[in-house]
């Protein structure tokens, strides 16, 4: 072989070797967030687009260190802790070991509800202590103060009274903001995920990434703060990484933990 030849080669696979290490490469993204409904500072660890992945082995070490570090006072998961398909036991490992020291709150995304077991997977959430939120709220009481958490994935069964200190919506699919029939922005933080940060991203050229599900190519909404009024919109680019993607890798975009801190 051509030492030319051989150069190129080596080069392009240690380009494809280093974006597809990148993909697998945990990061924790915080978020500032600013209400003057709170007296006290709340902070949320907000885990997205699991996919059943795991890191720092299946005791999900690693994950896990980084939400004690942050120590936060709610865990929120919002949607697709699972795939449609295949097992779900790093994802309730990962649960289990959260919900024994934090109070948490879940609501399904797509992948969940195209499950036929996804009863019996409610029923595992539900024997961690764990909220299962389908288009119903609950309530906690953070250093005396009531937070709300409504989780919505395709309607809501019960009325928005948003008479708490702060209401937060856990909406899996953010495309979803604009058609429903309330006004949103009545909420005071809405978490999503869904898009995967647009699988390739360019920084400063192709920061929502290249494609997205139900946003198609170039999306609008696949991660980052959006302010709407008062009304936070918080969307994760997930932690869903390879080999559950092994042939649609992530390209500067690593998988994300999302830690928000809401101060007053």
């Amino acid at each position: 072989m051509e030492i030319k030849k051989f150069k190129k080669i080596a080069v392009i696979f240690a380009v494809v070797v280093f974006l597809y290490a990148w993909g697998f490469s945990l990061q924790t993204v915080n978020y500032s967030v600013k209400s003057s409904m709170l007296r006290e500072n709340l902070r949320i660890v907000f885990i997205s687009d699991l996919h059943n992945c795991f890191y720092g082995g299946k005791s999900q070490k690693k994950i896990y260190k980084k939400i004690e570090d942050f120590n936060p006072d709610i865990v929120l998961f919002g949607g697709d802790v699972i795939d449609e398909y295949g097992s779900t036991e790093n994802a309730l490992t990962l649960m289990k070991k959260v919900s024994q020291k934090y109070p948490c709150a879940y609501s399904a995304g797509n992948h969940e509800c195209s499950r036929d077991d996804i009863k019996s997977f409610y029923e595992d959430v539900k024997s961690l202590d764990i909220k299962v939120l389908d288009g119903d709220f609950c309530d906690f009481t953070v250093k005396n103060q009531k937070v709300r958490v409504y989780g919505i994935v395709n309607y809501f069964s019960n009325e928005c009274d948003f008479d708490s200190d702060y209401n937060i919506l856990l909406m899996h699919q953010p495309e979803k903001f604009e058609p429903y029939n309330y006004d949103l922005t009545k909420f005071d933080l809405i978490l999503s995920g869904h898009a995967h940060g647009g699988q390739w991203r360019l920084p400063f050229v192709l920061e929502q990434g290249l494609f997205a599900p139900n946003q198609g190519f170039f999306p609008q909404y696949t991660n980052g703060k959006y302010e709407w009024g008062k009304c936070t919109h918080i969307i994760s680019k997930g932690l869903a990484r390879p080999l559950r993607m092994i042939f649609i890798p992530r390209i500067f975009n690593r998988p994300e933990l999302s830690l928000i801190e809401i101060a007053k």
